[in-house]
């Protein structure tokens, strides 16, 4: 038995990273799957990848950070599948490198927007169409660094990581009895290519990597697996959670 068979899954920032992989895994796990993302080429290519193994998918070219973009999504998402039983949210930006006197005020809402209220937008369309269908289950991508925080500059994404822990367990207890789970996943350093580009710029691989005393990265497979388990009926007697997945970060 596949874990989401007939389930319809939405994933915002489907197109690569961790999005792309839990997307993929939702669908090899019997889900239809709707890849909301700006990047109109690498969404497309995800939906081709999930057709040639098998499964049903589309793309939604979709901000975000824009309410009309949002909307649009879940519809696209509920005509094409009939109904929205899960949603992945995991659109988000990152950016390092200033302290709070040096950061600019566009910089800080470029993140916040993006990670912080294009949460808020998300939940607030998809929310609707679960209660119609009887519940569902809400996965918001936060952070190990919305659940602690840096010297690295990051005062923007570690407010918007937060942020969104603060919301997901607002969400949570106020849908709690209508069936409709909310939780949150939090992440510590992931392979992928945002983070590939931090390490880069900062020169800081070896740094980083010792921050997990696992000794290594995670990867996109590991959290995908963490967020399919959040989605499934697995963790049914969860909800209002801030899950880490952090190769033992936060204990450290």
């Amino acid at each position: 038995m596949q874990k989401l068979e007939g389930k319809v899954a939405l994933v915002t920032g489907g197109s690569s990273g961790i999005g792309r992989t839990t997307a993929m895994l939702f669908a090899r796990e019997g889900a239809k799957v709707a890849i909301a993302s700006r990047r109109n080429e690498e969404g497309l290519a995800v939906v081709d990848a999930i057709h040639r193994a098998g499964g049903e998918a589309i793309f939604v070219k979709t901000d975000v950070s824009k309410a009309e973009d949002c909307a649009n999504a879940v519809a696209q998402t509920v005509q094409s599948f009939g109904k929205l039983d899960i949603a992945f949210n995991n659109a988000g930006v990152e950016q390092f490198g200033k302290p709070v006197a040096q950061t600019d005020e566009a910089s800080w809402d470029f993140v916040v927007d993006i990670n912080l209220k294009g949460m808020f937008l998300s939940m607030k369309y998809e929310i609707p169409e679960m209660l119609k269908a009887g519940g569902g289950a809400i996965v918001n991508m936060s952070s190990t660094y919305g659940l602690v925080a840096s010297a690295f500059g990051g005062c923007a994404y570690h407010a918007s990581k937060a942020g969104i822990i603060g919301l997901t367990k607002a969400a949570a207890l106020e849908y709690a009895k209508q069936n409709l789970r909310v939780n949150a996943i939090c992440p510590a350093f992931v392979a992928t290519a945002m983070v590939e580009k931090f390490l880069g710029e900062t020169q800081m691989t070896d740094q980083i990597k010792a921050f997990h005393p696992v000794g290594r990265l995670g990867t996109e497979e590991e959290i995908a697996q963490g967020v399919l388990f959040l989605a499934s009926d697995a963790s049914s007697f969860m909800t209002g959670t801030a899950l880490s997945v952090d190769g033992g970060m936060i204990a450290a």
